[in-house]
């Protein structure tokens, strides 16, 4: 099991907000079943298989240019571990475990 954080930014449109375009990933994030994901503030937590997030990545980055966006900029940040399972809330707990 794989986790990652990934931020898509679209570049080159009118105006700073971008909550229309966040709304249209959450939607296609809605429609898949294969990675688990929470929204944040600043970008959207994944866990699943590294090739699944691959591909649901690869599908995040592509949806601006359907809405006519020039440009976009995506940051996938990916963590995996083969010692052991590792899941979103777990590596959040191993930290708190040490205050």
């Amino acid at each position: 099991m794989a986790t990652a954080d990934i931020t898509v930014l679209p570049i080159g449109r009118e105006g700073a907000s971008v909550s229309d375009l966040l709304a249209e990933l959450r939607r296609l994030l809605d429609a898949q079943d294969k990675v688990r994901f929470e929204m944040h503030a600043m970008g959207t937590s994944l866990e699943g298989t590294t090739e699944d997030i691959f591909a649901l990545a690869a599908e995040l980055h592509a949806l601006p240019y359907e809405s006519g966006i020039p440009g976009v900029y995506t940051v996938l940040k990916l963590d995996e571990r083969t010692d052991k399972q590792q899941t979103l809330e777990s590596k959040v707990k191993s930290v708190e475990d040490h205050f």
